[in-house]
Parts: structure tokens; C-alpha cells; sequence
């Protein structure tokens, strides 16, 4: 949200807390210049879908938070066990083989909800540092099973696998790359299976096999004895939520199985019924070796990640040493007790709460908001799954070609959005990311959708843009 222009909604109460704001917080993704430039969007409270800013706006949340706020703002049941948490043990190190109740019981239930052969559990701070330690224990695994020269990485073109030092070179922005020195030599990229600027659109078998054929040429390129693992997002989420055919990922697993490479599903985004299942996994029952999770799995209410490891890849890092010498990888907070109470009520508010069903029921209402946009002059094409989706605009329909980037449509687009009453994602290749708490009703999904809509409307009537459509 940070790097788009401020909203014309009437002065804050409190300019002074823009100012230290501008002078001392350091924002995620953002132009330290522009940020000083447009200032802060200072959000005060937020209720079931409903977030309200400063200025007392309120606003239809259409993106929870950053994918993450799937059971809606303000679960008291939430808050309760996470106070329960704070007064009887706020903090337990995972070092020195201490331990804590909801830690042992997390990884339980999550060992029992993901896809089967996940026996094994890390837990981490968030995305970033799963990825990032997704890296550590596959390339401590291939050293440990007499296979060193197993070194090289393979992820997506549009991909995202975080920010951290190692994640990032797999992240295939390039605002994540510029002026960081990645990505690194053994990171690589394979095109993204695109459908909608496939060379050969809407052949779903063609995209998987030009996939599945792209990592076996990368892989003989490299070596098979080089190349580690191939990390993927079942929907590709910040690269503009770029949803492959049905079909892909089971390929794609099944190839990794073939060449002797591990098969490592990011479902930070997708993960905890944002795809309809639990995981976007479990609709093509794949099971990969390694899973990184996070945002749904604390709701985003408290930080928490996790790694889940086969069996297969913990045996081999456990039998790669003697017993007496530990595995150097650690984080104060992993297993957070606080972070892991949040967690398992998440969880049974997903499941006992209804919660990840009535997702699954409101995808319609997602699916027939995302169809009545489709023909708006402005729109080259809607997609996703369950309560994840893009809304792609063009200034050409027939050749979808992109508008100019002069024109600064993504800034407009989430001003304008956000005067209307809606925020959603506003992507730099002029699409809109929609990522809607579980928890909504189908007359808060119609509302996102009229929002959106008067949104796209306002935007056609500009004469620049106009301009650009005609031409």
C-alpha cells in the first residue's frame, strides 16, 4: 500500500505522527524518496472485512492485509488465547531442547492438515525466513547424503519467494534484485506459465509441457548432479497472481521425482483455504518435499512461518552427522509460544469455525463479481482460484498490449480505489490483486466488485487514458 499516492480523504487527525513516520519508519518495498514525498496512510482499527484509517474512512479490505488476514479483523477468540498465551508463558526458547505446549501441539495439527508425507516441522518468523530456510536445510541435506555438488536452484520468471538474503535471488522481481547483487549465480529462472500471454493461450496441456520440458533443459544444462531443488507457488502471487492450468503442479512434481531434484511448494499466499482447500496441494494431491507457510497461518494477527520437511529430507540431514553435533540453524523466536496458541485457534477457526467453508461457499459470489468485470473496456482478462484472483487491464484487447507505464496507472488505480471505499493490490503491470478475507458475505463480495467497478469507470473516463485506449 505504501507506494501508491496518498488518497484524497480529507486531513488526518494527527499530522504528527505523518511526520516521524516520514523521518524514522523505514517501510517495506518502498521508495525512501516517495515515501518522504506522499507520506503515510495511518490505518486505526479494523472489524470482520472493514478496515478504518485515521481520517475515519471506512474501507472495504479486499486484499487482508497482504494475503494474510484470512479470518477477517477482530476474532475475539483470537485475542483471548493469545492473552491466555501472554500471562501463563509469554516466551519458551525452542533452544537447549526446551520446548512449549502450543509449539508441540502446532506442528501436530499441522503435520495432520498438510499434504501426506510432511512429517516434520521448523517454524519461523514469516515467508521470508522459511524460504530462506528452505535454502539452509536442502543444501545441508545434499552435503549430508555425499551429493555436494547438488548446489544449483531453479524457481519461476514472476516468481516470489520473499526478501531475505538468499529468498530474494529466488524472487524473480526486480525491484527485489536491483542494487542487491542478486540473484546469485546458482539461482535460475524458468519462464511462468502464463496462460494469458501464453504463445499458445488457453491450450492448458501446451503451457504444462513447455514447463515440464523447460526444467528438464534447464536441468541438463546445469547438470543433474548440480541442480538442488525447484521452488514454485502453486499461483504465482506477487508477480501478478498468475494462475497455471490444472494439471501444472502435479507435473511439475512428478518431473522433480524424475530428475533426482527436490520439489519445494511456496504456499505462503496460498496456504489455509485461500485456493479453496486447505492448500492449493491438495487439488492435485501433490506432496512435496519441502512446504514453506505462513500470513494464513497466524491469520496475520502475530508473526509465525513454518517449513514442513518429508521425512526423506530429515533423515538424511539427521543421519549426516554424529549425534553429538548440532544443526546450526536457529531463530530466537521459532516456536513462539504466543505465535503458535494464535496459530491453532486460526486453525479451528478455519475448520470448526466454518470459516475456511464459507470461503469455499463465497467463492461463487468471487468468481460472478470477477465474470461481470471481464467484458469493462478496460479489462484484458479476470483470473484466479477461490478467493484469490487478477484483474489484468490493457489498452488493447485484441493484441493485449500494456498501457504506457507514463501514465502511472497502478498509482491511480489504488488512489481512486481507495476513494471509493475499497483497497486491493495494485501491481506495476497495471493489474489488480484480489485477496478477500474468508469470512466474507456474499453481499461484502458484491460490494468489493460495484467498488471495483466504479473504480475501472472513473479511470475510463480520464481523457489521457481514453487517449491511449483509442490509439
Amino acid at each position: 500500500m505504501s507506494t501508491n499516492q496518498t488518497p484524497a480523504a480529507g486531513a488526518l487527525p494527527n499530522r504528527s505522527l505523518l511526520d516521524v513516520d516520514r523521518d524514522h519508519l523505514i517501510h517495506p518495498v518502498t521508495s525512501f524518496r516517495g515515501h518522504e514525498a506522499r507520506g503515510a496512510t495511518l490505518l486505526q482499527s479494523g472489524q470482520g472485512m472493514w478496515l478504518t484509517d485515521m481520517a475515519g474512512n471506512r474501507l472495504l479490505d479486499a486484499f487482508a492485509g497482504l494475503w494474510c488476514v484470512n479470518v477477517g479483523y477482530g476474532q475475539e477468540s483470537i485475542v483471548e488465547v493469545a492473552a491466555e498465551q501472554m500471562r501463563r508463558l509469554p516466551y519458551a526458547t525452542g533452544y537447549f531442547h526446551f520446548g512449549s505446549e502450543p509449539a508441540v501441539r502446532l506442528a501436530e495439527k499441522l503435520v495432520e492438515i498438510t499434504p501426506a508425507g510432511l512429517d516434520h516441522v521448523y517454524f519461523t518468523l514469516g515467508g521470508s525466513d522459511a524460504v530462506d530456510s528452505a535454502i539452509r536445510y536442502i543444501t545441508h541435506y545434499w552435503n549430508a547424503v555425499g551429493r555436494p555438488s547438488k548446489k544449483q536452484f531453479i524457481a519461476l520468471e514472476r516468481g516470489y519467494h520473499g526478501s531475505s538474503s538468499t529468498g530474494a535471488g529466488l524472487t524473480a522481481l526486480a525491484n527485489f534484485h536491483r542494487q542487491f547483487d542478486l540473484p546469485r549465480r546458482w539461482q535460475h529462472h524458468l519462464p511462468s506459465p502464463y496462460p494469458y500471454r501464453s504463445e499458445t493461450p488457453g491450450d492448458d496441456a501446451a503451457i504444462i509441457a513447455a514447463s515440464v520440458a523447460q526444467l528438464r533443459a534447464r536441468v541438463e544444462e546445469l547438470g543433474a548432479d548440480n541442480v538442488a531443488a525447484f521452488f514454485c507457488e502453486p499461483i504465482q502471487g506477487s508477480g501478478g497472481v498468475v494462475v497455471p492450468p490444472r494439471g501444472w503442479l502435479k507435473a511439475m512434481r512428478d518431473t522433480c521425482t524424475d530428475l533426482d531434484i527436490l520439489f519445494v511448494t511456496d504456499e505462503v499466499i496460498t496456504g489455509f483455504g485461500r485456493t479453496g482447500p486447505m492448500f492449493a496441494c491438495d487439488a492435485e494431491d501433490v506432496s512435496p518435499d519441502l512446504m514453506t507457510l505462513a500470513k494464513g497461518l497466524t491469520a496475520g494477527y502475530v508473526p509465525m512461518g513454518a517449513v514442513m520437511m518429508s521425512d526423506k529430507v530429515y533423515q538424511g540431514i539427521a543421519d549426516g552427522a554424529a549425534p553429538e553435533l548440532a544443526i546450526g540453524h536457529g531463530m530466537t523466536y521459532s516456536g513462539h509460544p504466543v505465535s503458535a496458541a494464535v496459530g491453532l485457534e486460526v486453525i479451528r477457526l478455519y475448520e470448526e469455525g466454518g470459516i475456511l467453508a464459507n470461503g469455499q461457499k463465497v467463492a461463487a459470489r468471487f468468481d460472478a463479481g470477477m465474470a461481470m468485470l471481464a467484458d469493462h473496456p478496460l479489462v484484458g482478462e479476470t483470473r484466479g482460484r477461490g478467493l484469490l484472483g487478477a484483474i489484468e487491464l490493457v489498452a488493447d484487447k485484441a493484441t493485449k498490449a500494456r498501457f504506457d507505464p507514463a501514465l502511472k496507472i497502478p498509482d491511480r488505480l489504488f488512489a481512486a480505489g481507495y476513494a471509493n471505499g475499497v483497497i486491493f493490490r495494485s501491481f506495476p503491470d497495471n493489474i489488480i490483486g484480489l485477496a478477500p478475507a474468508l469470512c466474507a458475505s456474499d453481499a461484502e463480495m458484491d460490494e468489493i466488485f460495484a467498488r471495483i467497478g466504479k473504480t475501472l469507470d472513473g479511470l475510463l473516463d480520464e481523457r489521457d487514458i481514453r487517449a491511449a485506449l483509442a490509439a
